[in-house]
């Protein structure tokens, strides 16, 4: 069944000439924080969000699930029109989108692309830090992945990097204990531990798109010299390049300020969520991934 869905969605897409949609996808709410700062800059296009909450969080999960789940999701949003898919997940980042953009792209839909978060922030992470020393605090499945320290080191090989793995922060946010006293408990402690290894950090790299709800509390804890790094602004900053660059990209992507939010659970439990990071009302639409029974896969 998987192989027939797969086979009708690669038709569908191949068919599709209409303008699309930028896709956002991440394994949960947390690249609601990446959409934020991509609308914030550049409004006028418009968005399609998938969270794909049913299986979240990617952190924990082996690079082979990570990859077929998010190969999965990005075959659905070119299914829906997206002529560009941003992975506003930093798992999906360092484990699929190489093998995605190398091994299914041409399969699949070899005029469409597939961008990630890490090398746009890799890119220009060197600009934060005069001492060249770096904290990364990110997933398990991020830190394991080595992702930031191999792109670091080809753009800035003169950095030393630190990386502290921080598995609770994700399902505090989610379950919006971050503020309370036991979150801030936690926040400290892993904000201490990577301080310890390195006394020379002077930056310290938000490597999850959850993480950013964390700021107040962190910018709290750490020592006035040390910046925060937050990867929106980044990406942001790094798709309207990407942009400019790419005409046959950009000339495909609607332009009419909407988005539309979708996730692969509950649509009230995300939509209320997702407040949280967007500051505003949303209205998200349940779908199933790999389902038959529609175009889109939507849930009544």
């Amino acid at each position: 069944m998987r192989r027939k869905y797969q086979l009708l969605m690669i038709e569908k897409i191949r068919n599709n000439k209409q303008l699309g949609s930028i896709g956002i996808f991440d394994s949960g709410v947390g690249g609601l924080s990446i959409l934020k700062e991509i609308r914030n800059l550049l409004p006028h296009y418009d968005y399609l969000y998938l969270g794909d909450n049913a299986r979240a969080p990617y952190g924990t999960r082996s690079f082979d699930s990570v990859y077929q789940y998010t190969l999965e999701a990005v075959t659905w949003m070119f299914g829906m029109g997206c002529p560009l898919v941003i992975l506003a997940c930093n798992t999906a980042s360092a484990k699929a989108l190489r093998t995605i953009q190398q091994k299914d792209l041409a399969k699949i839909a070899s005029n469409n692309r597939v961008l990630g978060v890490i090398r746009p922030t890799t890119e220009s992470i060197s600009q934060y830090t005069k001492s060249r020393h770096i904290g990364i605090l990110a997933t398990s499945g991020t830190v394991k992945s080595d992702s930031y320290l191999i792109e670091i080191a080809r753009y800035s090989p003169d950095i030393q990097i630190v990386q502290q793995a921080c598995p609770m922060w994700v399902p505090l946010i989610e379950n919006n204990e971050h503020l309370s006293e036991g979150g801030f408990f936690f926040i400290e402690k892993y904000i201490r531990q990577i301080l310890l290894k390195d006394d020379k950090i002077d930056a310290l790299l938000l490597a999850c798109t959850h993480y950013p709800l964390l700021i107040p509390a962190i910018s709290s804890i750490i020592p006035p010299h040390i910046r925060l790094i937050s990867q929106g602004t980044l990406v942001a900053e790094k798709l309207k390049d990407y942009l400019l660059r790419h005409s046959d990209i950009e000339q495909r992507c609607s332009k009419g300020n909407l988005v539309r939010y979708f996730t692969t659970e509950d649509k009230n439990d995300f939509s209320e969520k997702a407040r949280l990071f967007m500051d505003e009302p949303v209205a998200a639409q349940t779908i199933q991934l790999s389902r038959l029974d529609n175009s889109t896969g939507c849930k009544d």
